[in-house]
């Protein structure tokens, strides 16, 4: 297991309580990993009003006609399962004073479905409980702070890897299955919500060995983030915020966009907003929404001298969520056997153009969960892994994060994708050909030289190999 996010330790918990022993591969100390950051809650079909097929049609929606139909069913039939895991493993969800689960309510979504955890903490409480639980497992070996830095393959499938620590002797892991789940790359962008460290490792690692990637010009863009000079620049202000009744303002005090519409929309009019004034951010008005609900959002605003009770506060777009990653099916399995990957660094289509509020933890622990159970089957390792001799992955400059933001940000044209297409990165390089590729605009991607969704394009995946040449497949 490769990355100690919600995704990895939930897998390794689920594979170690199939009896497999687990290796547990973090560059990050346990509970310090993204997943920490999460402030958004797990979607999940509780309510007696909600059903998992209104779910799927919210999802489909937020979609842009790009999801996989398939992926999104599995998700939405199978997360409330998953909910009944984690508090079995001890997370606890906010609830009343009755036991019932409060549930909230996110841009896209119609019902109220989202579940909490400690308010905007519900990354924070549920990487610290799993960690807890993990730590201490018989049968997880958690190795850290040790980066991976190559895969051993094998007559063509994965048999282990390479994982280096910051100084000494590199360590050879040999494995029946290598499950990645690094998380994303937003912080490509330079404006991200996202850790620094958020260049798609697990990405990267997988186009090395061989395995498709998948969707990368679909990287979805928060609304609100916070837009103020110094370290807390990009910090994510969460969209239950405005599902308890925070409204977006323009530079005349005015509303302008529906602000639990889909992400794609209510960003995409944040930035026509920015355009318009030439400033740099909008408001949002959190002035009659109940603080103690979002006790770290309040605290980190009064940090910069913000207080959300009086203040408006000054937001805009920023890099936030990888929708695209290693082309996996239904139990995270990738083009190469033997390799998995799940969470944010996996793309099964789930997302389509367009990620659906929430859907993105609830998908670590339901494609999590499939993938454990699937790589436990799979036939031991015949020889101890031996991965080839590589130098270390190359680490993007200010420079590519730069020309990401500047090309392949809100908005994209073809002129300015072919110079990113000359970028030193490899990753940024592969995801200036998936946008290139892809003549339209949908979703998150907006072609300001192809305004219009293409109808050929419905529905079709765009995929990555070896050759780095993309390629367009429907998935069902």
């Amino acid at each position: 297991m490769v990355g100690a996010g919600a995704a990895g330790l939930y897998a390794a918990l689920v594979a170690a309580g199939r009896g497999a022993r687990v290796a547990l591969v973090s560059r990050s100390p346990l509970a310090q990993t993204a997943s920490y950051w999460a402030q958004g809650g797990i979607a999940a079909a509780l309510a007696a009003d909600d059903s998992p097929a209104r779910h799927l049609e919210d999802t489909l929606a937020a979609g842009r006609d790009a999801g996989r139909p398939s992926a999104a069913r599995v998700l939405c039939e199978e997360s409330g399962a998953r909910v009944r895991d984690l508090q079995e493993l001890g997370v606890h969800f906010d609830a009343d004073r009755a036991g019932n689960l409060t549930l909230g309510l996110e841009g896209g979504h119609s019902r109220r479905r989202v579940v909490h955890a400690g308010g905007a903490a519900t990354g924070r409480r549920i990487t610290r409980d799993l960690s807890a639980v993990a730590a201490t497992h018989e049968r997880i070996d958690v190795l850290e702070p040790l980066a991976a830095t190559s895969l051993a393959i094998a007559d063509g499938r994965c048999v282990g890897l390479t994982a280096r620590p910051r100084r000494g002797d590199a360590v050879e892991v040999t494995a029946r299955a290598v499950i990645l789940a690094t998380g994303g790359m937003a912080a490509l962008w330079e404006r991200t919500t996202n850790p620094r460290g958020a260049v798609g490792a697990g990405l990267s690692l997988a186009h090395r060995a061989g395995a498709d990637l998948a969707d990368l010009e679909f990287m979805q863009f928060h609304p609100t983030a916070l837009r103020r000079g110094g370290p807390r620049d990009g910090f994510l202000i969460s969209e239950a915020v405005r599902g308890e009744g925070a409204t977006l303002v323009n530079a005349e005090g005015e509303r302008f966009v529906d602000e639990l519409a889909p992400r794609d929309h209510v960003t995409l009019a944040i930035a026509a907003e920015l355009e318009r004034t030439g400033l740099g951010a909008v408001a949002l008005d959190m002035r009659g929404v109940d603080l103690d609900r979002f006790p770290n959002i309040a605290a980190t605003l009064r940090e910069v001298d913000i207080d959300p009770a009086s203040d408006l506060v000054p937001v805009a777009p920023a890099a936030h969520y990888t929708m695209g990653g290693v082309a996996t099916d239904l139990h995270g399995r990738s083009s190469v056997a033997g390799l998995y990957a799940v969470g944010e660094t996996s793309c099964t289509g789930l997302h389509g153009a367009n990620r659906l509020a929430s859907n993105s933890l609830a998908e670590c622990f339901v494609f999590g969960h499939r993938a454990a159970l699937a790589a436990c089957e799979d036939p031991a390792a015949a020889a101890v892994a031996a991965s080839p001799e590589e130098p270390p992955p190359s680490m993007p400059t200010d420079e590519t994060r730069i020309a990401l933001w500047r090309h392949a940000g809100l908005r994209r044209d073809a002129g300015g994708l072919a110079l990113v297409l000359e970028d030193r990165f490899p990753l940024a390089r592969l995801i200036a050909a998936a946008c290139l590729a892809r003549e339209e605009s949908r979703g998150a991607h907006q072609r300001t030289d192809h305004p219009v969704a293409d109808p050929a394009l419905r529905g079709m995946h765009t995929l990555m190999g070896g050759d780095g040449r993309p390629r367009f497949e429907p998935w069902e």
